[in-house]
């Protein structure tokens, strides 16, 4: 929704316009700020910059128009810095401490100051970026009663929210519809690209089909008064998992995406768990939600606003890959996020077709790591590296090296076992998101190759195994050649004698599910065979 910009004095309207790279720039210098600063940190996503001072947060929209959103001029972005100080008042009062203005007296930019007002930022209290939600899950610390406290702020939070008929309104099937369909526009030049033209489909129709089979759900949800004024935008990166924990950064620019079912909200953070490997965490948390709030026709509308919002997030990371200012990593990052999301939707929405699992496996330094690798940068899969999980078990880091007899320590037999299991853990719950794995290992015995065909059949994937073999001078100059590297492998020449000797074939009853490779010729050959390869299996999708 665009409002018309602020015409009062004092708005900055005059100002000559800045570049927003250039104003960034010139706040990375500590004596920019009105308070003392050692050294500022500048993050950002696709829609603004956070400047962290130590005591402070600043964050500056930016100047970006994505038709839901409009910031393209100053008086928009004041509106919205104001609006969005407003709003998160009702979950964040102690942390939104007002709107600065950002102004350049010919010489130099600076928060508050002299000088004509170029820029508008939301100021805020800085905190401990070690609570943040993403953090504290990856570390293990977020737990069933964490979720409990979050769940006593949210449901007097939805309880008191703005209702009324100026917010039902975007409850009403046309309203939700507006929003998808947006979606799948903004969306369809990624086709072939980052989403499939069968998933993309599949997705929009069961979306559809929702609409008209539930429409009396959405006609009760209404009269029981589930719409509100919501959050908009409840994910574990706008979460401070604090004593209590501290829900930030609400929609503030489009009132149609900010205001709608609760289930909308409760729907996000479920997804978000879900995406981030915590399945478990996710059903409780709605099981949890529905029994405080008592609000049973919750479950009947979880896909459908799981679906909704795994969509958006592939439509963001989807946008953001396109950002100018992003370099090849960034922007390589953010397609295979988007990938990941156009995935999850597929799975909320009954996606049925078979997701493929490729294990990359043979001696040490016969060219699994690049092949795997290939898939992940060309293709976007998601590649699990048994060097990288066996690491992180132990508590080494990833790339330093660890050198030990054959088979003892961190590659004892134990150890291993250990690796192979969780490496087919990730990657289960990477299927069950629709997404392409790639496991990278030696998986020298057929008890190890075992688990992933077990993990396969449990996550209904169609598996293949894929043996990189070359000739053993070739392995030789390249394990010397690695050893001169850091690499998350500690293959080394003196071992792969044993490991020729102890390797094992496969065994009769899964021969069909093996394929040999040789890394021996150019390396663009030996892609091209794995590409036609997988086509011809089914287990890739059409070029972009």
């Amino acid at each position: 929704m665009t409002e018309p910009e602020p015409t009062s004095p004092g708005t900055g309207a005059s100002a000559a316009p800045m570049d927003h790279a250039a104003i960034i720039d010139a706040l990375m210098d500590p004596e920019a700020y009105p308070h003392p600063v050692d050294e500022v940190t500048h993050l950002q996503t696709h829609i603004s910059s956070i400047l962290l001072t130590g005591e402070r947060a600043y964050k500056i929209k930016k100047p970006v128009d994505f038709g839901f959103l409009n910031f393209s001029t100053l008086g928009l972005r004041e509106r919205n810095c104001r609006r969005e100080v407003e709003l998160n008042g009702r979950l964040a009062p102690d942390i939104y401490l007002g709107v600065e203005p950002v102004r350049f007296d010919g010489e130099r930019v600076t928060i508050g100051g002299d000088g004509e007002i170029v820029e508008w930022a939301v100021a805020m209290k800085q905190l401990d970026g070690d609570r943040l939600g993403v953090g504290v899950l990856e570390r293990g610390e977020l737990t069933a009663d964490i979720l409990d406290d979050l769940i006593d702020i949210l449901v007097p939070f939805y309880r008191s929210a703005r209702r009324g008929p100026d917010v039902d309104r975007f409850g009403e099937i046309d309203a939700i519809r507006f929003n998808t369909d947006e979606n799948f526009v903004q969306t369809e030049s990624y086709i072939g690209k980052l989403i499939s033209r069968e998933r993309f489909d599949d997705i929009q129709d069961w979306t559809n089909r929702f609409y008209t089979d539930h429409e009396e759900l959405f006609e009760r949800r209404i009269d029981e008064g589930r719409i509100r004024e919501c959050h908009g935008d409840l994910h574990l990166d706008n979460i401070f998992f604090c004593d209590p924990p501290v829900v930030f950064d609400c929609i503030e620019f489009n009132d149609r995406l900010a205001c709608g079912d609760v289930a909308m909200d409760i729907g996000f953070l479920a997804m978000d768990l879900d995406a981030r490997e915590r399945p478990d965490l996710s059903e409780y948390f709605v099981d949890r939600f529905v029994e405080v709030s008592g609000d049973e026709d919750l479950y009947e509308l979880m896909d459908f606003y799981k679906t909704y919002r795994a969509y958006v997030r592939a439509k963001v990371a989807a946008f953001t890959s396109d950002d100018p200012d992003l370099d090849e990593t960034g922007k390589r990052r953010n397609r295979n996020a988007a990938r990941h999301s156009f995935g999850l939707a597929y799975q909320y929405a009954g996606g049925t077709a078979r997701p493929p699992i490729v294990v990359f496996f043979g001696l040490m330094g016969t060219g699994k790591t690049s092949l795997a690798r290939y898939l992940r940068e060309e293709y976007g899969w998601h590649v699990i590296s048994t060097d990288v999980v066996r690491k992180q078990i132990a508590g080494v880091g990833q790339a330093a090296r660890v050198w030990v007899p054959y088979e003892t320590g961190l590659y004892s037999p134990e150890m291993n076992e250990r690796t192979y299991a969780e490496s087919c853990r990730r990657a289960g719950a990477l299927l069950d998101a629709g997404l392409p794995v790639a496991i990278d290992g030696a998986f020298k015995t057929n008890e190890q190759r075992r688990v992933v065909i077990d993990t396969a059949r449990e996550h209904g994937a169609d598996v293949l195994f894929v043996q990189t073999v070359c000739e053993p001078d070739d392995q030789r100059q390249r394990l010397g050649t690695r050893q001169v590297y850091d690499t998350h492998s500690d293959g080394r020449i003196e071992l792969m004698d044993r490991q020729r000797r102890e390797f094992e074939p496969p065994t009769p009853d899964v021969a069909h599910l093996f394929e040999e490779f040789s890394t021996d010729g150019p390396i663009d050959d030996t892609r091209a065979h794995l590409v036609a390869h997988l086509r011809d299996l089914g287990m890739l999708e059409q070029p972009h």
